[in-house]
């Protein structure tokens, strides 16, 4: 089974963008934020 980006999202309680910027290496995320969604 294969886990979407909404489900990683909804598990970290963070929105799909949230994700998506974790998943891009985009530097706005705070580091608790891209703990939560690592």
């Amino acid at each position: 089974m294969r886990v979407s980006i909404a489900d990683v999202a909804k598990r970290a309680n963070v929105s799909i963008s949230t994700v998506s910027r974790v998943l891009n290496r985009r530097e706005v995320v705070s580091p608790e934020t891209r703990r939560r969604v690592e």
